[in-house]
């Protein structure tokens, strides 16, 4: 590499490396412990229980409640049912219904096996967050307003220390931006780290390394191909999956996305918007700006005004000129 022969590869600074080890086998064990969970749908399916069919979610309180009653030797419908949470939106008939099975002794015996390897894996999970958060803890620089905090004890408390802490260490709030969660600030920051600049001196290069700019190919002045390169780059997917949950926003980044699926197949306005995304997490990292929504109604009246004066541009070209009018209600 020092002799010009191999091309440079990014690879951030010592201290994002540990995040990024810590974080990566967090991911495997989060994918790991899904995978126990459809094996254990696939168990209850089999014997004609229908839990998933009445609850959203079968590892909620509700669900891990009756899963656990079943593995400890229950098998009436109406005392499983009990174990209901009052915001539940299916009734307790219902539950009873769904939970009518054959009870088949192989399947019992692997949904009590899935059950245990989740639980295992859900204690290296709770250990993976303690080491995480230990390491955010330890990068924090100033701490950065966000407002008030959730109640104590809820999941939206947990989530809002995490988000503190990355903001501590980032010098800024990028969950601001719209369609960033805390899980994919996590995964950017864990990838690249906060100190964007000095890896990337332009906008231009750190949008070209995530694969996100059109490689445009032309020859002989025509326009072979503009498409973007096949790339497998974490921070690039999860820019590209924050890009799709923008579809139905309110916000302006929302109306952007619409607005380009109107024009271009969605594959292509969802790469767009992700290079959008990209140069806003660019320019908050480096700037140290806090991003500031303008709304989907102010964008939609600059388009229209940039809509009416390339209008105007286009009649005085050929010779004419716009008068607007008036639309009755």
């Amino acid at each position: 590499m020092s002799l010009g022969l191999l091309r440079a590869a990014f690879r951030p600074a010592a201290q994002v490396c540990v995040v990024r080890a810590v974080a990566r086998q967090r991911e495997v064990l989060v994918a790991e412990q899904s995978s126990w969970v459809q094996r254990m749908q696939k168990a209850l399916v089999q014997m004609n229980i229908q839990l998933p069919e009445v609850l959203s979610d079968i590892m909620g309180s509700t669900g891990q409640a009756i899963l656990r009653d079943i593995v400890a030797g229950q098998r009436d419908p109406r005392v499983l049912a009990g174990h209901r949470h009052r915001r539940v939106k299916a009734s307790e008939p219902e539950i009873v219904k769904a939970l009518e099975g054959n009870w088949r002794e192989e399947h019992l015996f692997v949904l009590k096996q899935a059950l245990a390897m989740y639980d295992d894996i859900a204690r290296h999970l709770g250990e993976c967050d303690a080491k995480l958060q230990g390491l955010l803890a330890e990068r924090s620089q100033a701490p950065v307003e966000l407002g008030h905090a959730p109640r104590a004890g809820s999941k939206a408390r947990s989530a809002f220390e995490v988000r503190q802490m990355l903001a501590n260490w980032a010098g800024v709030d990028l969950t601001r931006i719209n369609g960033l969660d805390v899980t994919s600030v996590m995964k950017i920051l864990a990838e690249i780290g906060p100190d964007v600049g000095a890896r990337f001196a332009s906008v231009k290069q750190f949008c070209s390394w995530l694969g996100l700019c059109p490689a445009t190919k032309i020859s002989g002045g025509k326009v072979l191909s503009s498409g973007t390169k096949r790339s497998a780059n974490r921070v690039r997917q999860a820019l590209k999956m924050a890009a799709m949950s923008l579809a139905h926003s309110d916000s302006a980044l929302g109306a952007f996305y619409r607005r380009l699926c109107a024009r271009m197949d969605k594959p292509r306005a969802n790469t767009a918007v992700a290079h959008k995304l990209a140069r806003l997490v660019y320019f908050m990292l480096t700037r140290g700006e806090a991003f500031v929504d303008q709304g989907q109604q102010r964008y939609e009246a600059q388009q229209r005004q940039r809509s009416i004066a390339a209008l105007e541009r286009r009649a005085a070209a050929l010779g004419f000129q716009l008068h607007p009018t008036t639309v009755a209600a």
